[in-house]
């Protein structure tokens, strides 16, 4: 039977926040947190999971973790059970492959978007002024091109069910001081750099995404996902042709799907036929798969490949219970 999961209920747990996808909860020293099966479109959660979605972006963060850890230090100290607080324990058939044990950090209040080609919300304001977030991009463009270079497109971070708004890099600047909004505009570009000539081994194109950083402490962190379905556009290489929209495996699919149907974009998001279900389950499952090489299944069953547990951040001994 395949598992779900739209929303977790420990009782003995902190919950902390409630967000599209990820639910956290204050373990004293570190949160945990728990990748949903929860969906979101246009800002607004829709009312059906799709099974082992948050698996599946799990596993896709740890990689890319590992793999950006020398571009940045992130907020991951184990994805593995055994490490957690003894509190956690009874839920840990629920916790298996979709949760990490993470640094308490301070999110900085942009998202960090970057962009290789135009597309999506890039590609009307270029549309209609031919800038993004107050870049100027090349006249003649063609929906889905690829830019010159990738460029840095922040957004503001809006409360649950408000939509995000692209701004450009003084408001950045503005909002979390000019030296930090150049520390992320560069880190963001080198990761996307990274990971982009990675997928394209993989055939898969990272069109765009977007990243989150924080402070732990006076340390900036990478923190929530990395180059995830949920959180960029891939497409695949070998059926790429500019001029238009995409195949992807991302969730542009449901995307598209909701803009078909009569509906405001406002909650209540319409229930989901079991065809885009699975269709959207497919797509997530075969990113993890030509990314990684695993075929990590809905199930659980087993613990990842990519579970990290860097020597000397386990959870103290001293910790034990504290959640």
């Amino acid at each position: 039977m395949t598992t779900t999961l739209f929303e977790t209920d420990f009782p003995e747990l902190t919950l902390v926040k409630r967000g599209k996808v990820r639910d956290m909860y204050d373990l004293g020293d570190a949160f945990l947190m728990v990748a949903s099966d929860r969906i979101s479109a246009f800002d607004v959660i829709m009312p059906n999971p799709i099974p082992g979605k948050g698996r599946i972006l799990t596993q896709i963060s740890l990689f890319w973790f590992e793999m950006m850890k020398d571009l940045v230090p992130n907020h991951l100290i184990s994805s593995e059970i055994d490490d957690y607080p003894s509190s956690c324990k009874p839920y840990a058939d629920q916790l298996a492959g979709r949760s990490m044990l993470v640094k308490k950090a301070e999110p900085l209040s942009i998202e960090c978007v970057v962009r290789g080609y135009i597309s999506g919300s890039g590609w009307k304001a270029y549309q209609d002024s031919g800038t993004v977030c107050g870049i100027q991009l090349p006249a003649g463009l063609r929906e889905s091109d690829r830019l010159p270079e990738p460029i840095f497109t922040p957004s503001t971070k809006e409360e649950l069910g408000l939509h995000d708004i692209n701004i450009d890099f003084a408001e950045a600047a503005n909002r979390i001081g000019l030296d930090l909004a150049r520390r992320v505009r560069d880190l963001t570009l080198a990761i996307y750099q990274k990971g982009a000539e990675y997928a394209d081994t993989k055939g898969i194109i990272i069109a765009d995404t977007k990243f989150e950083f924080g402070l732990h402490g006076d340390e900036l962190i990478l923190i929530d996902e990395v180059l995830t379905p949920d959180s960029s556009r891939f497409w695949p290489k070998e059926t790429y042709r500019p001029g238009g929209a995409q195949k992807s495996y991302d969730k542009q699919y449901l995307r598209d799907y909701l803009i078909a149907l009569d509906w405001n974009k406002q909650p209540p998001a319409p229930s989901l036929p079991d065809k885009v279900i699975d269709d959207t389950h497919a797509k997530y499952l075969e990113a993890l798969k030509q990314l990684t090489g695993e075929e990590y299944g809905i199930q659980g069953k087993r613990a990842s490949p990519y579970a990290h547990r860097p020597i000397g951040s386990h959870f103290s001994n001293n910790n034990q219970g504290q959640c």
